[in-house]
């Protein structure tokens, strides 16, 4: 696991309404808020092109950013972006302020190591089922993403939340029998099994019935 930061500069907003929000789009920027505890929101304007770039490039829901307001700076995390339905550019963004020692709920993203045993030796596919897990845990131990060893794995066999190995005071919030991966067997021997099961359902019985009269003059 390796924890991320970003940076990102931010300037105070100081029009309010729909029609300031639309001056701000037409200029390149749009509206967003940083609130959190023992702090009370606080309006901003993002430039869009800043945004873009850094989102492009970060895990939205678990990188620390390190958000700059007039010379003070406060470690965040995206909690909402919220996007044009048609034109699918960012519109609002909200910024929730972190604090050391405040636990949270944040999604973490899954990266899946190695080669599955299965995979490698019996041909079978990894089948990836969850991609995130919901941790509950302090701010300060944010990581990047949780790895998921999958060398193990042989076909058949799966890999469950409760396997992950976490940090000390990091809580799941996820099932800890949720399936997050699984090694299945070769298509190929699938297939051919549903084949096989398919002709012996299907094949027709002979037919025995008795010779007619004009049959028999035959």
């Amino acid at each position: 696991m390796a924890k991320a930061n970003a940076s990102l500069s931010a300037t105070p907003r100081s029009g309010l309404g729909t029609g300031d929000a639309r001056k701000l789009r037409q200029a390149g920027s749009f509206p967003a808020v940083i609130y959190g505890h023992g702090r009370e929101p606080q309006s901003l304007v993002i430039n869009a092109r800043d945004f873009d770039r850094l989102i492009n490039t970060i895990a939205i829901s678990s990188t620390v950013i390190e958000l700059s307001v007039e010379g003070k700076t406060a470690r965040t995390l995206i909690r909402e972006v919220q996007r044009h339905p048609v034109k699918r550019s960012v519109v609002h963004v909200d910024f929730q302020e972190l604090v050391a020692g405040e636990k949270m709920n944040v999604s973490i993203p899954l990266r899946f190591v190695g080669t599955a045993d299965g995979v490698r030796n019996s041909g079978g596919i990894l089948e990836e089922t969850m991609h995130q897990v919901h941790l509950r845990l302090d701010p300060a131990s944010i990581p990047d993403h949780i790895d998921v060893d999958v060398t193990p794995l042989t076909v058949g066999h799966s890999f469950h939340i409760r396997d992950l190995k976490l940090p000390e005071g990091v809580t799941i919030l996820d099932d800890p029998g949720a399936t997050v991966c699984v090694v299945s067997a070769p298509k190929t021997e699938t297939a051919a099994a549903g084949a096989e099961g398919e002709g012996a359902s299907t094949a027709e019985p002979e037919l025995i019935r008795k010779p007619k009269p004009e049959d028999e003059a035959k």
